[in-house]
């Protein structure tokens, strides 16, 4: 039996235990009416499923999965591990994480248990077992999600502190080597024993940032080999269904890549409005980020289709749940399931808005999903086996965000004044802006020369396969860009013993001779050389300066006009083999970003699928059945996008040419004329 895992997934997640079985079949003939052929089921209904140890009750869960499957609906089901019943915290009052304080997490919630608990991993053994014993036959079961938004909160209770014991004695095999490599013998902490060391606990600012590092790593890996033991489950007794975990985007303190591995498919809770304003940008590059996790499309495990719960939530516009559909399909998505079916009336999420509120009455949201479901029967043929094929890659390394945020000086605030995601996003937001999408690649694992060009956003860790995967890149042709501290410290979280940018240096043909921080919003002018780049743009760059020295052949692109390193150069280009590196020197507002993205995409002739244009985010899939351009309106205006030929609309069916107008919150879903 093959996975059903080709056509596009479109439905809800679903909570029939918050219901009277009498309101089911109503409720299955409303997703009916809506188009939906999925739900997510269970993932919070241990309790119900498992009242007592030992003691299963499927009945419930059948009859609904039943229900749902007359309206020709099929179902994922949720491993509940995510919210232990009270009958376990009971018995083992020790699954409960421990704070740094010594405090054990509050029972009666969610997300508060240990994933080194031998307790409670051999309770998740039993259901896991149970639930893909009792399912694994049933044709309107398709799959499974593992969990539920797994996330870091540390744990210092004795499994974690010996678990990460033997995780470093593993990875550095001797005292002497873990002393050595992460410079202990600063304030005297050098170990004689695996028994003296103990997690970091805040202020971590007064932490070795070595072993703040390696705890960090630790507890991913510990996230990841507990969800491994669910699938590992879950593929000897169901081998047919797949596997998912629905990630959080730009969440970043679990390594995704690793988490991704061993699934069939990653999916993505998407939740735009928290406030008056989206930053559409940050959501597109969500998108690439989860995308680019297995280099192939994705699920929306839930999209939001009510007001979420924070302070004076504000409630979806009328068309922005059909714009954010289109725009999640349009960067490769190819499953749609919205949060929730219906606003519960009681526990921690009772404001958490569903597509129906707490009486159950369709009323703007329904029909708006119900909108994109006619929508979406339009589309589904022209998409099938398309994907995002972006020409542009940044490099995503986890465990450089973690450094980079440990980055920690006196008084708990970051040393260089950002938070790790920021020099990705600044270079984002201008390809943003031109419609040009990005994969995001781990640089230590894979391969780059599919790309015109990448960017190396500050990665400041750099190892032996890293540095050689950057260096035969650009010695092959590539085009590398790259932003400040790059290759300034080693994997264990050590400056290097060389000018910086250290191992690279002969890559990007300079050192930093000196550098500064800019503290309190000080910036320094920057302005382009017109001789390089072909343009002369003044910009700005915040929160840090380095003075770099270019070596024979290097040549200078940008220099600073204002502090204390005026007339100094601020950026370089350097031949190396075939290719081009580009370092940059400082954070750069987005006029010298621009001037550096107009000069690419003239030097390797990069077209964006459409021309930029206020509120226009324009995404192109690409796959054997041809081209489809989505172009999304998010502004509170019309835009008007000239045309360079002629293209069929799929959803109006009318072929356009010359102006292609697009009126607020609204979307065109295009294929070139034959």
């Amino acid at each position: 039996m093959s996975k059903i895992v080709s056509s596009l997934k479109f439905g809800v997640d679903y909570y029939p235990e918050h219901w009277p079985r009498s309101r089911w079949s109503k409720d299955a003939e409303l997703m009916g009416e809506l188009g939906f052929n999925i739900v997510r089921l269970a993932e919070f209904s241990w309790s119900k499923i498992e009242p007592k140890e030992g003691e299963y009750n499927f009945e419930w869960l059948d009859e609904a999965i039943n229900v749902l499957a007359n309206r020709g609906i099929k179902a994922i089901i949720g491993t509940p591990t995510a919210a232990p019943p009270p009958w376990i915290i009971k018995k083992h009052p020790d699954i409960l994480r421990v704070d740094p304080h010594g405090v054990r997490s509050p029972e009666g919630t969610r997300r508060n248990y240990c994933p080194n608990n031998p307790n409670y991993i051999m309770h998740t053994k039993r259901i896991v077992k149970a639930l893909a014993l009792h399912y694994r036959d049933n044709p309107n079961v398709i799959g499974w999600q593992i969990d539920n938004e797994f996330g870091i909160d540390p744990c210092y209770c004795e499994n974690c502190i010996k678990a990460f014991r033997d995780w470093l004695k593993n990875k550095y095999g001797s005292l002497e080597n873990l002393n050595s490599s992460c410079g202990f013998i600063f304030w005297s902490q050098e170990y004689g024993d695996w028994d003296e060391i103990f997690p970091p606990r805040p202020p971590i600012d007064m932490q070795n940032p070595s072993l703040c590092l390696d705890w960090h790593r630790f507890l991913s890996d510990s996230w990841v080999k507990y969800q491994q033991i669910q699938v590992d489950i879950i593929r000897e007794i169901a081998p047919h269904h797949i596997i998912t975990h629905n990630f959080m985007g730009l969440y970043k303190e679990l390594n995704y890549f690793k988490l991704a591995e061993p699934l069939d498919i990653v999916s993505f809770d998407y939740y735009p409005r928290w406030g008056s304003d989206i930053d559409y940008a940050r959501a597109a590059m969500a998108h690439d980020v989860m995308r680019s996790l297995k280099k192939k499309p994705y699920w929306i495990m839930e999209l939001q289709s009510g007001a979420v719960k924070v302070h004076t939530a504000p409630i979806p516009k009328p068309g922005e749940i059909r714009l954010w559909t289109l725009q999640s399909i349009a960067r490769g998505a190819d499953g749609i399931l919205y949060f929730r079916w219906r606003s519960c009336r009681f526990g921690a999420e009772e404001y958490w808005h569903g597509i129906l509120d707490h009486d159950g009455a369709p009323r703007r949201r329904f029909y708006e999903i119900k909108k994109i479901s006619e929508d979406l029967k339009k589309i589904e043929p022209h998409i099938e086996g398309t994907n995002v094929k972006p020409e542009f890659a940044f490099t995503l390394s986890y465990d450089n965000l973690w450094a980079f945020d440990l980055e920690v000086g006196y008084g708990g605030k970051n040393y260089y004044g950002l938070d790790s995601w920021e020099p990705s996003l600044d270079f984002y937001r201008v390809l943003y802006s031109r419609n040009l999408p990005v994969d995001f690649v781990d640089p230590s694992k894979e391969d780059l020369s599919n790309y015109r060009a990448v960017f190396v956003p500050s990665l400041m860790l750099i190892n032996k396969t890293i540095e050689e995967n950057l260096k035969f890149y650009v010695e092959k042709g590539g085009i590398l860009i790259a932003t400040p501290r790059t290759g300034a410290k080693d994997w264990n979280n050590v400056i290097v013993d060389m000018a910086l940018p250290g191992t690279l240096s002969d890559l990007f043909g300079i050192t930093v001779e000196e550098y500064t921080g800019l503290p309190d919003g000080e910036k320094v002018g920057i302005e382009t050389d017109k001789n390089v780049l072909n343009r002369k743009i003044a910009g700005k760059g915040r929160c840090w300066a380095e003075m770099l020295q270019p070596k024979e052949g290097a040549e200078t692109i940008a220099y600073y006009t204002t502090g204390i390193y005026t007339g100094k150069p601020a950026a370089t280009i350097n031949n190396y083999g075939k290719g081009l590196a580009i370092y940059v020197g400082s954070f750069p507002d987005e006029n010298l970003y621009s001037a550096i993205l107009d000069w690419l995409m003239e030097k390797v002739d990069i077209k964006p699928a459409f021309p930029p244009a206020s509120g226009l985010e324009a995404v192109e899939r690409v796959g054997s059945s041809g081209r489809i351009i989505f172009a999304l309106n998010h502004s509170e205006h019309a835009i008007q996008i000239p045309l360079k030929k002629e293209y069929y609309e799929i959803i109006s069916g009318e072929k356009v040419s010359g102006i292609l107008k697009i009126e607020s919150l609204d979307a065109k879903v295009l294929k070139p004329s034959n």
